[in-house]
């Protein structure tokens, strides 16, 4: 059975189209200690979380990483096609990790190694070579004026998928804790928070750590493991973690790329040090979580490696029937939807 926690998801208008404003968003508390699964709105959150608990945010800001693209010659196969380039990682300052779409968001097939890709405002991409050996993302070498995240403010935009809403400019792909701009996607999870309700918290004894994962292109194909991104976790965070493990209250990471930051630099005791880097850890359920007591995510499609992760924090049973729960109840997915609030 699914408990409600007041009237207000009751009253909670769910539907297809996914909500723009950052309160529209319902909530699903799944708590490991009883097995117990909780319908609620996402303004409730304070309700789940005690005086003492430390919430871990990513300041990772989004990058316009969209690009209408042409691919020109070089010996490719579709010379004169239009495409979308997606940035997703720097691999120096001008070779970045990136993805091909068609027009209509398809996944598009990359142009031959050798290909020149033109770009706005007279910018061109030379695709290198396949990275680490997949078939969708490729290094490409930049040729643009100035910096990359001034031509992507001039010349890109968010990137969006086949579910995605139309017409959202960049800000609304930022979360109230975005500082530091890199990722290609937002980092969704953190999206519901508003200044309103992390003062709340704030006044409640609620505790905020930052840390920052620039998050790639997250489009992985079946079988495919993330791959490394770049992230930073500041010696303050570190030791907020270790003394909230000490009172005795949760760690709960806003997000699976904080979870995956934290365990980066956590040892087998969830002792967290300060680290900065690429970071290629898979979290899986083979290896558990050892740095958090709990997440706050989104709701990922079946083929998301994410819900490894999501199984490792909550277990196959209480995530299987969370998933049941959810679909049953009609929340919705993808970075723009409802939230699900894992308690170990």
């Amino acid at each position: 059975m699914i408990a409600q926690a007041t009237d207000c998801f009751a009253a909670h208008e769910l539907r297809d189209v996914a909500p723009v404003e950052r309160d529209d968003v319902a909530l699903l508390v799944s708590r490991k200690s009883d097995d117990s699964l909780i319908n609620a709105c996402f303004d409730e959150l304070p309700r789940f979380l005690e005086a003492g608990d430390l919430l871990v945010v990513n300041t990772s800001a989004t990058l316009p990483a969209a690009l209408p693209a042409r691919v020109s010659g070089g010996g490719a196969r579709v010379g004169g096609t239009e495409l979308v380039l997606h940035l997703s990682t720097p691999v120096t300052e001008r070779e970045w990790v990136v993805e091909f779409r068609t027009p209509d968001r398809f996944p598009a097939g990359a142009p031959q190694p050798g290909a020149t890709v033109e770009l706005p405002g007279g910018g061109s991409a030379e695709v290198l070579a396949p990275y680490l050996g997949s078939r969708r993302l490729h290094v490409a070498r930049l040729s643009i004026d100035g910096p990359v995240e001034r031509y992507l403010a001039a010349h890109g935009h968010p990137i969006r998928y086949r579910h995605s809403p139309d017409g959202l400019d960049i800000e609304a792909y930022q979360t109230v804790f975005s500082r530091h701009p890199g990722s290609a996607e937002m980092p969704s999870a953190a999206r519901p928070f508003t200044a309103e309700l992390v003062t709340e918290l704030i006044a409640r004894g609620v505790t905020f750590a930052p840390i920052t994962l620039h998050c790639g292109v997250s489009s992985l194909e079946a079988g495919e493991s993330p791959y490394p991104e770049r992230y930073v976790v500041p010696a303050a965070t570190a030791r907020l973690v270790n003394a909230a493990r000490w009172w005795g209250g949760r760690v709960i990471a806003v997000g699976t790329t904080v979870v995956r930051a934290l365990e980066t630099v956590a040892d087998a005791d969830g002792i967290v040090s300060a680290g900065a880097g690429l970071t290629s850890l898979v979290v899986e359920p083979e290896r558990g979580v050892a740095a958090i007591h709990g997440l706050l995510t989104g709701w990922h499609e079946p083929e998301s490696s994410h819900l490894r992760m999501l199984e490792a924090v909550a277990g196959a049973d209480l995530l299987s029937r969370s998933y049941d729960a959810a679909h049953a109840a009609g929340y919705r997915f993808h970075e723009f939807g409802d939230s699900n609030l894992i308690l170990r």
